[in-house]
């Protein structure tokens, strides 16, 4: 019964769940016209580095037919990966995600042909550079999975503390997704590929599955490739779902000290 009732839960009230299950705790920060739920599962005050995760785009359509009244991610991979990450980490929410689709601002177009619009994005950039001052970060790892590595990519360059992108199954082609699919272009919404490449002072590394369906390596190749600064990795066996947060220990090891 109680897997039951878990199942047939909203997807924002199955993630808070799961947030509650790794000992997160859920806050609310305002961005720019948005805000946004942040969730932190160690305690920690001012630290001098700083991992940011950013979920990805979870469930904007039901079936591709039906607009979804609440996008949050029903298997939260971020989140996942964050309570694996013994860094000073905090996740970092979309714009009316995590139960706030009916709040002010919000209407269903930011999570559908808008989710990667300039006011999401400045939303937030205003609501990391509160954190960062609340935190005293002096370095910011952004880590983003799917959708979210493509927030990483456009709120990397206007962070100044953001030292280090990571992405995960992240779709940095927005259009040529959308053609490959089939879907509808994402009116109004920023795309990494059409944008001028990151500073060399930015890190980067991009993690693909060799066996994604949904944003296969081919088609981040070429924005990987024009950015400088940057390491990437096609993992054999893994696709756009798994098994992220079974390798992601293994990565961090591989991440340079700040």
């Amino acid at each position: 019964m109680i897997a039951l009732l878990s199942a047939c839960a909203a997807p924002a009230v199955r993630f808070d769940r799961v947030a509650a299950e790794q000992g997160c705790a859920r806050t609310v920060q305002h961005g720019r016209g948005f805000d946004h739920v942040v969730y932190q599962c160690r305690s920690f005050d001012m630290v001098s580095s700083l991992h940011v995760y950013l979920e990805g785009d979870g469930t904007p359509w039901i079936n591709h037919t039906r607009i979804a009244e609440d996008p949050t991610p029903a298997e939260p991979v971020a989140l996942a990966l964050m309570g694996e990450d013994p860094t000073p980490a905090i996740l970092l929410g979309r714009p009316c995600y995590h139960g706030l689709s009916q709040s002010g601002g919000c209407s269903p177009a930011d999570w559908t042909d808008r989710r990667y619009s300039e006011e999401v994005v400045a939303s937030m950039v205003v609501a990391l550079e509160t954190l960062i001052r609340q935190h005293r970060a002096r370095s910011i790892t952004l880590i983003g999975y799917s959708g979210g590595g493509t927030l990483a990519m456009l709120i990397a360059a206007r962070v100044r503390q953001v030292q280090e992108v990571i992405t995960l199954a992240a779709n940095l082609d927005v259009g040529a997704w959308a053609k490959y699919h089939d879907y509808s272009a994402l009116t109004g919404s920023l795309d990494p590929a059409q944008l001028p490449a990151l500073p060399a002072s930015v890190r980067q590394f991009h993690l693909l599955g060799g066996k994604d369906a949904n944003v296969p390596p081919w088609m981040a190749e070429p924005v990987i490739r024009r950015q400088p600064n940057t390491k990437w990795q096609v993992l054999a066996g893994v696709d756009h779902a798994c098994c992220w947060a079974k390798i992601w220990p293994e990565v961090l090891k591989q991440l340079p000290a700040p």
